[in-house]
Formats: C-alpha cells, sequence, structure tokens
C-alpha cells in the first residue's frame, strides 16, 4: 500500500470504470487476473483523477457522476458516414438552444470560411430527468445528426442565453474498401528492415533510395506488389541514437538518417570543393556496406549530417525554394515545434561537457520543457539556421519517400510502399515534448505478460490521455496519422489493439503490475479510417497478443486488415490452422521480427537465445521440446498438404510454409526479406536492451555473408522462393 488505499473498495471500482480502467483481466493463461488497488490509484493519478484516499476517491466519484452533463457540447463527436447518430446538449433546464454545424469539406485545406455549408440540427422527442449539481438544475436535450454529411473534420456551434460552444465532429468512413486489384486475388510483397538492407551505394545503412530500387527489382523480377517497411519514425537528431525504430522520437516527422544524399537535385549544382567534401564523408560509411559488422547509426549520421549541411548550404533554384516554403506552411507548427526540439537538444549538448549526453537526452531543463514558453521562443529565434535546417531535413525526407512509393507503382506494384507506426514514442523525444498536454505522465506502455515474454513488457513510451485527446478534437492525433499516410500505398499499424485499450505500467511497477486503460476505439480507428481513405492506403493492424474476442470483428467490420503469422495460427487441437480457416482480411506471414527467420526458428534458434538471455520462465528442455513438437506439427500439416516429403529440408520447409499461406484467402501475403536469402539471426528480441544487438544486425545469407541490394538478383534461395511464390496454387476464398 503507496497511496493509502489497501483493498478494492466498491467506490474505487465504479471511480475505475468510469475513467475506463479496468479492475481486472483475462491473462494469456485463462485466467482472471486482478489489478492490484495500488495500480488503480497510480493510473488514475496519470489521468488528472485524485484517488489517493478513500476521501479523494469519493470527490473524483462524485466529479464523475455529473461529468458528462458538466459538457455544454461533448468535445468530440465521432460518426460513421451513413449512420443515423445523436449528440446530447446540456443547458439549463428549460433553455431554448440554437445548434447547427459548419461543413469544413472533405478535403484538405478546407473552404473559405464564407463558402462553407451550414446545416441546422434538428431536435429530438427524448425526454431525460434533469439533474441537479453545483448549484445548478441541467437538462439534456438530444439534436440529430444528418447521416449524409460528407466525410471530414466538421464543427458543431451551440448557443442558448448567455452561452455558446463548439465541438468536432468527425465524419468517418463507414468501411474501407479493398482496391480491386488487390481484392481479386492475394498479392505478396518482401517485408524488410530497411536499415539493414543496404546497396554499394548506400552509406552503411539502408535508405529511401535502396527502398526504391527494391521495390523496382522485385515488382520487375519477382512479381511482388508491396514492400512493407519498419517506422521511419525520427530519431535524436545528434547520436547516440536509439537503435530501435519502434521507439522514435517522433511518429509524425521522418528519420533523415534515411536520406541519400547524393539524390538531392541541389548535390548535383555544389561547387567542385563542397561536391568533393560530400564524396569524402560518403567513402569511409560505404566501406561498412561489406562487413558483417553490425549497424553503425551514429557514426553514419555523424558522417551524412555532415554532408546534409553542406547541400543545405547550398544554392537553391527559385521553384525548388518555393516548394520547401509550402511543405513548412503545410506543416505548420507541427514542424516548427519539431525542429525547434532538434535545434535545442543539438544546441545544449554542445554547451554540455562530453560526458553530457545522457543528461541531455533525459528531460530538457525546465525553462524549455513547455514549447509555448518564451525561453523557448527566444531560443529558436537564436536557432533560426538550425530550425530551417532540420525543416529542410524533413522536407528533403519527404520528397524521397514520395519518390519511393511512385517508382513503385510506377514498376507495377498494387500497392507500392507499406509503411510502419510504432505504437507509441521515446518518453523524452520530440514528440513526448511537443505533445506533452496530450499524454499521461508517469506511466508507460508495454504488455502483461503472455507465452513469448512470460515475465510482461515495458515499452518506456507514454501513452496518449484519452480524456486529453478529446478535448481538441484528436488534432495531435490526427496530424500525425496525416504525414504518416502522406506517399504510402499501405499502412501498418503496430499493435493497434492500443487504439482498444493499452496496459498501462505505471512507474517503478513491474512490467506484470499494470492495468489496461480504454479508449474510444470508434474515435480512433475511425480517424485512422478516415486518413486512409483520404490517401487511398491499406490499412494493417497488428492484432496480436492478448484482446477481447470482438476486436477482430471490428477491425473486420472498418475494413481493417489483421495480421496472421503462420507460426501462432493454431487450431483447438493446437496443431496449425487449416488454411482454409485463415481469414481473409489479413496479411499473412510466416514469422515476425520479434521472432528469428524461419530458418533459425526450424533449428529452434529462439530457443537458445532467451535461455542464453536468461529469459525463459520454465526449464529450458521443457521448452527445446516443445519448440521441436511445434515444428514437427507444421512439417506434418505441410506433408499433409503434399507441400514436402519425407525428409524435407530447411529450405523445403521455408519454401512449402510460404506455399501453404499462398492456400490461404489472406488477402496479403507478407515475405520475408531475411526468409528468401537464409538468414537465421533475429532482428529484435523483446524483453532485451543492451543484451542483445537489437535493430543493428545487417541482411545476410545463412553464412553471415552480407547480402547488397545488388546481390538479390543473383540469389538462388531467393530466386527459388520468388518461383514456389508465383506457381498458381489453388485458392480456397
Amino acid at each position: 500500500m503507496i497511496h493509502g488505499v489497501s483493498a478494492l473498495s466498491a467506490e474505487l471500482v465504479e471511480l475505475a470504470n468510469a475513467n475506463g480502467v479496468k479492475t481486472d483481466y483475462f491473462g494469456f493463461d485463462g485466467n482472471l487476473h486482478e489489478v492490484s488497488p495500488d495500480t488503480l490509484v497510480a493510473v488514475l493519478d496519470a489521468l488528472g483523477v485524485p484517488a489517493d484516499d478513500d476521501e479523494q476517491i469519493s470527490q473524483s466519484l462524485n466529479q464523475a457522476r455529473n461529468a458528462e452533463w458538466r459538457n455544454f457540447l461533448p468535445p468530440t463527436v465521432v460518426v460513421r458516414q451513413g449512420d443515423d447518430a445523436t449528440i446530447p446538449v446540456h443547458v439549463n433546464d428549460g433553455a431554448s438552444i440554437n445548434i447547427w454545424v459548419e461543413l469544413f469539406g472533405a478535403e484538405t485545406p478546407p473552404p473559405p470560411r464564407s463558402q462553407r455549408e451550414h446545416r441546422t440540427l434538428n431536435q429530438l422527442d427524448y425526454y431525460y430527468e434533469p439533474r441537479e449539481f453545483d448549484g445548478r438544475r441541467v437538462g439534456r436535450a438530444t439534436f440529430a445528426i444528418p447521416s449524409d454529411l460528407p466525410l471530414g473534420y466538421h464543427k458543431i456551434h451551440a448557443e442558448t442565453a448567455g452561452n455558446s460552444a463548439t465541438s468536432t465532429l468527425v465524419v468517418t468512413p463507414r468501411r474501407l474498401v479493398l482496391p480491386p486489384v488487390v481484392e481479386a486475388h492475394q498479392v505478396w510483397g518482401l517485408m524488410t528492415q530497411l536499415y539493414s538492407m543496404r546497396s554499394r551505394a548506400s552509406w552503411g545503412i539502408g535508405d529511401l533510395a535502396d527502398l526504391a530500387d527494391v521495390a523496382y527489382v522485385m515488382a520487375r523480377r519477382g512479381g511482388a506488389d508491396f514492400v512493407a517497411v519498419n517506422p521511419l519514425g525520427a530519431a535524436e537528431p545528434v547520436g547516440p541514437m536509439t537503435p530501435s525504430p519502434y521507439l522514435p522520437s517522433s511518429r509524425r516527422f521522418l528519420n533523415p538518417m534515411y536520406i541519400r544524399v547524393e539524390d538531392i537535385p541541389e548535390t548535383a549544382y555544389l561547387p567542385a570543393k563542397e561536391r568533393a567534401k560530400v564524396d569524402e564523408l560518403a567513402a569511409p560509411a560505404r566501406t561498412l556496406n561489406t562487413t558483417d559488422q553490425l549497424i553503425d547509426r551514429d557514426s553514419v549520421w555523424k558522417a551524412k549530417r555532415q554532408a546534409l549541411e553542406v547541400v543545405y548550404r547550398g544554392a537553391r533554384r527559385a521553384g525548388r525554394q518555393a516548394a520547401f516554403e509550402q511543405f513548412v506552411a503545410e506543416q505548420g507548427a507541427g514542424l516548427r515545434d519539431f525542429a525547434t526540439w532538434c535545434a535545442i537538444y543539438e544546441h545544449l549538448l554542445d554547451s554540455q561537457p562530453a560526458t553530457g549526453a545522457e543528461h541531455v537526452a533525459g528531460e530538457f531543463p525546465t525553462e524549455l520543457a513547455d514549447p509555448a514558453s518564451s525561453a523557448v521562443a527566444a531560443l529558436r529565434d537564436k536557432l533560426h539556421d538550425r530550425v530551417e535546417f532540420y525543416s529542410w531535413l524533413q522536407w528533403v525526407a519527404d520528397e524521397q519517400k514520395a519518390t519511393a512509393q511512385r517508382v513503385a507503382k510506377e514498376a507495377g506494384m498494387k500497392i507500392g510502399i507499406m509503411h510502419d507506426l510504432a505504437v507509441g514514442v521515446h518518453p523524452t523525444g520530440a514528440d513526448a515534448w511537443a505533445n506533452a498536454k496530450y499524454m499521461a505522465h508517469q506511466v508507460s506502455v508495454g504488455a502483461p505478460p503472455d507465452m513469448y515474454n512470460q515475465q510482461g513488457q515495458n515499452w518506456s513510451q507514454p501513452p496518449w490521455n484519452p480524456r486529453a485527446l478529446e478535448q481538441v478534437g484528436y488534432l495531435p492525433y490526427r496530424e500525425m496519422l496525416r504525414t504518416v499516410f502522406r506517399s504510402a500505398g499501405a499502412v501498418r499499424v503496430d499493435h493497434i489493439l492500443g487504439l482498444f485499450r493499452l496496459w498501462w505500467i505505471p512507474a517503478g511497477h513491474s512490467a506484470a503490475d499494470g492495468a489496461y486503460v480504454s479508449y474510444n476505439h470508434d474515435a480512433l480507428i475511425g480517424i485512422m479510417c478516415l486518413e486512409a481513405y483520404r490517401a487511398g492506403a491499406i490499412l494493417v493492424g497488428e492484432d496480436l497478443g492478448t484482446f477481447e474476442t470482438w476486436v477482430r470483428d471490428y477491425l473486420a467490420d472498418r475494413g481493417v486488415l489483421g495480421t496472421s503469422v503462420e507460426w501462432f495460427e493454431l487450431g483447438e487441437d493446437g496443431n496449425p490452422l487449416p488454411p482454409e480457416r485463415y481469414r481473409h482480411l489479413t496479411m499473412a506471414s510466416v514469422g515476425t521480427h520479434d521472432l528469428p527467420p524461419t530458418a533459425g526458428y526450424l533449428a529452434g534458434e529462439h530457443v537458445d537465445l532467451r535461455e542464453s538471455l536468461d529469459l525463459l520462465t520454465e526449464p529450458v528442455e521443457v521448452v527445446r521440446a516443445a519448440a521441436q513438437e511445434e515444428r514437427d506439427k507444421f512439417v506434418r500439416a505441410l506433408r499433409a498438404r503434399g507441400l514436402v516429403g519425407e525428409n524435407p529440408s530447411e529450405r523445403e520447409i521455408v519454401e512449402a510454409m510460404h506455399k501453404y499461406l499462398r492456400l490461404t484467402p489472406a488477402a496479403l501475403l507478407g515475405v520475408q526479406l531475411v526468409d528468401a536469402v537464409g538468414e537465421r539471426r533475429a532482428q529484435n528480441q523483446p524483453g532485451t536492451d543492451q543484451e542483445y544487438p537489437n535493430w543493428r544486425v545487417p541482411l545476410a545469407d545463412a553464412s553471415g555473408k552480407p547480402i547488397l541490394i545488388e546481390d538479390l538478383s543473383d540469389s538462388q534461395r531467393l530466386l527459388s522462393l520468388i518461383a514456389a511464390l508465383n506457381t498458381p496454387m489453388a485458392h480456397h476464398n
């Protein structure tokens, strides 16, 4: 007992439920687990709900019981297009109300105010007993929202005697529809970690030009229809750089590490001396491409940043300068804040001694903690050139991201580039700083124990505060999504279950000692569908892990594809799920980036790795025997389909597992590039930080020899797998 509450009283349970905090949950073991009172109090505190003792709980509960009735209008209303929907309005009992919708149009930017249509809302004949609180007698009136409103973000206005209010109205697509060319039959594509995928022209790390090249080659020579990559969100502007792409400083803005310097138009016009400087910086970085050394982001970025500064200082044509200025204007305050954070971070690091990196990587000094403070404004002015430099980097990266998608589509891909959206951000990164008032503090996001991570997971990411988001019409969430969907043929959403509920872990608690906090999934999923619709992109949700049974049905109803991992798709008898029973609205793959490549998994290397890292909670002999039985079950299932013989080789099993997925009705089939070239090492081992070189393993073959993009066309293993994928199979739709 830390907070003065020792038991789950009825009032604490009611208060938690009123604020969307679950007091129990079903674990992976099938048992119901009760959340500790101390965890509930800490989570409620992070939501801004005092509950340290019985008196605070009682006061907070009184507030919660009338919270909705205190709002003249709800801050945000999210509806599906075509649905009959209503909005509650609360005023002094008996007061008259004038209420209407101002339509902002379906696209961005909205039409001028003088051209916006207004629709008056009609009151419905519903009666609610008035309530008395805060010395007022409050009544509720209910108004109908027209079902024929256009998609987009609109504004509801309401007026009554001496009072007025506005509310955000979001009209979302009823359902996303797959493009006809994808709906017609299953399509396949590559899944890869961009940083690991290098060419002879790379600077020791894969970049956006490499992405365009792989998309073109695999479309023209392999028949692939998409390339899915890891999240490309920004990291720290100065090393040391966080290796994990799933712990970005920003989800909205790109990591300029992925820029190809030579592809910037201004590079070609540099004076000889400056161009020689760029080449001089590139030379040592390029030597890393053919070594088996781990990816060295810090040395690569140090060289590339210096080269980019040379190009930035070069002359830009009038048209190019105008395009840059237009980009800055379109991205608005979000880009300004991000670039400011980068400039301040760099400034603080430069002003610290060599040992100051860890300090700067923590929280900013108090006077710089608020982006809207006068101290930040003064420093932004002082660092104007650096702010512009970091804005320019985003423009260049955005252009090269768009080029990759254009090249992929021109090469014949039906989808193109599939980008990835991480579940959260670094706790002291740019997004956490710029959006601090919309995030919960003193808690982090993670996952309760499951069969693969029996100690639970703490991802050290601050969650959105659902109340704060609703108050501002989900604006920071909308802006982040709009940028992610730019130039994307599809977006994979990591842990999409977090848009329904997230596992919040209070500071100082173990990963297993958390609680689920509910989110308005109709709003979060609906807005995501709206942004996907606007971008013409497919939406894929990673719906693996512990979830409530109705969640997958809800996502399918919205047209959001799920995720099917062959190793995890098992029937009630524990055997591999027959291919005919796979879901249609899904992206199927053999494995994930959190498991070793299939060759390594078949050999039980995931067990060896977890044993060496002390991550097992059962005797290693038991786990190894279970892994062998898992392998044997899959081989038997493959043999029953005639996909392998009696004593198949590793390569034959890998190809057969992909052929098995070809028999499913899954809309998309993702093929991990590591599987295609025989790589055995895992990219990431959940539950570790420095114990394993997560997110630093370069692409290599079965012997550990680095494979470059130029080598792919000659990889016999890759060519054999492509042939297997493109062999006509009997589909079961």
